[in-house]
Formats: structure tokens, sequence, C-alpha cells
């Protein structure tokens, strides 16, 4: 009697050819195999189902009523299990699905804003949650499917989790474009003098261009702290204050003057992450390289 805890597959396979063929020999032929192997494959087939499947005639073999009766059950199973075995095929433009996304307000412009605007184009069903990045409670939002990629940096990254890098970060100094100082350059000194804002998180005067003129002994005058970067270019025109942003950030912004920094200021890396579960997922594997797409970038995942 057959017992699913010891039936081999390839014996089914093997099954359907010399149903199909009508021949051991040309049944060995099909499956690439030597006509002893394909015999005894037969004998294990004939034990399994408790019934000779199929006798010799003067024109090869001719199965019995048992294995007629076996061949369309056995077709539909094998050819179930190979369509589970393929990838699924992913359409997006009938695509339904809610992607989320963690990110902070500067990521939100410089990489989800293009990514949305092709999305609508490729997949007009696909709905996108952009949360708060949150980079303690990260690794568990992704390891629960809460969150299906976050953009951040390499600092935060817990270890282990798929990354891809969207692209490397400048600065620039920004001030409205009737600044006296617009027209540039901007010499270290006259940047030392202006009044500078800056984005921080939890308040503070400081960061890494404070960092950057520390270490060839300067200082300059920050007199506004802000909680992100949206805000920051109706700030700059409404004030004589400058302001060191991100260089995603103001490109294209009208009213302003983009002038490059009198110091070197180290840029940053922008992160894609996400979790492995979810790497081998036809539409989240689509989403996330449409991302890359539009965040002009070829950088491989690590």
């Amino acid at each position: 009697m057959a017992d699913l805890r010891t039936l081999d597959l390839n014996l089914l396979k093997t099954f359907l050819a010399l149903l199909d063929e009508g021949s051991v020999t040309r049944a060995a032929e099909r499956l690439a195999l030597t006509q002893p192997a394909v015999s005894g494959m037969l004998q294990r087939l004939r034990e399994n189902f408790g019934d000779p499947l199929f006798v010799r005639t003067r024109r090869g073999i001719t199965p019995t009523p048992r294995a007629l009766a076996l061949a369309e059950p056995l077709r539909r199973v094998l050819g179930d299990i190979d369509a589970m075995l393929q990838p699924p095929v992913f359409d997006p433009s009938s695509a339904v699905l809610t992607l989320t996304l963690a990110s902070t307000d500067y990521a939100l412009r410089a990489v989800v804003i293009p990514f949305i605007a092709a999305l609508r184009q490729q997949a007009p069903r696909m709905r996108v949650a952009v949360l708060p990045i949150d980079d303690a409670a990260m690794q568990g939002q992704l390891e629960r499917g809460e969150l299906d990629i976050a953009l951040t940096t390499p600092d935060f990254v817990p270890p282990g989790l798929p990354r891809h890098v969207l692209f490397e970060e400048s600065y620039l100094c920004a001030l409205r474009h009737d600044h006296p100082a617009a027209s540039g350059p901007l010499d270290l000194d006259r940047f030392c003098a202006l009044d500078h804002a800056l984005v921080s998180y939890g308040g503070s005067f400081s960061g890494a261009t404070d960092a950057a003129l520390a270490g060839i002994g300067r200082s300059r005058n920050v007199v506004l702290s802000v909680p992100g970067f949206l805000a920051l270019p109706d700030v700059l025109r409404a004030s004589d204050l400058v302001a060191v942003v991100p260089r995603r950030l103001v490109s294209g912004r009208e009213g302003l003057a983009l002038l490059e920094p009198p110091l070197a200021i180290p840029g940053f890396t922008k992160l894609a992450v996400w979790h492995e579960r979810s790497d081998s997922d036809p539409a989240r594997r689509w989403a996330r390289e449409l991302l890359f797409a539009t965040s002009g970038t070829t950088s491989g995942a690590t």
C-alpha cells in the first residue's frame, strides 16, 4: 500500500513517463536514466500502489485499470507541486498591496516623494504608509512585518539585515536668493560671522558643521534649531539666516541661493533596509527595486 512518508516524487514522474511512452526503454531515455534504473523504479511503484500498474505486451507495456485511474490525479498533483515551486507572477499594474516605509522628513522628500510619483504610474492600486523612523524599534518592526523598508543611515542599522546604498549625500550652504552673502563665494570668515540655523531632532545647537569647524579651531553662531528639514527652506527665505543642508533637500528650490561650504563637512550615506523575511516576496522585491531606481542608484544589496 502507498505510504506518503516513503513515496518518492521521482517515482510519480517515472510513472507518468511510462504511461506516456508505453515503453521502459523510451521512458528511460526521456528521464535521462538507464533502463535498469527505470525497471527498479517501476518495481517500487508496484510495491507502493499494490498493483502491477503496467503489464508487458508485444507492443511494450500496457497500463492496468489501476494505473489509468491514477493518471489524472497524479498529473494534477505534480502540476500543482511544479506551480508551487515556480516564483509567483507579479503584475504591478493590478497588485493590491500596502507598503510600509519608515523615514525621516529628509528621506521623505529625497527618497519617498520620487518613489511615490513612479509608483502611482506603475502600480496605481498599491498603497504606501510612511511612519516616523524609530531607530530603537526598527529591527522589531521589520521582524514582525510591521515595516517593509526603513530609510536610515549606517550607524543605525541592526547587524544582519539586508540593506542597499541609495546614495551618498553632501552638503550645501543655503540662504535666501537676495541675501547680502548670496553672490558668493562664501569664505570661512564670512561663513562664521553669519547667523545660522540647523536641524536637530533633540534641540541641540551643534552638529556636523560645528564639529568640522572645531577641528580647525573655528566656530559659528547658531541662533535657530528646528526639529526637521521640511520647514527649513521657508525659514531661510523669510530671514537672514544661512543653513548647511543636504544637497538633495534644496536643489531646485526657488528663492534660495546655494553655495559650496568654505570647509569640508562630512556627508552621509542613505540606506534602504529590510528584513530577509520579505527578501524573496515578488511584490516587495519589485517595490524595492523601484525605490532604488527612483533614488538614482545602481548599488547592490549586501
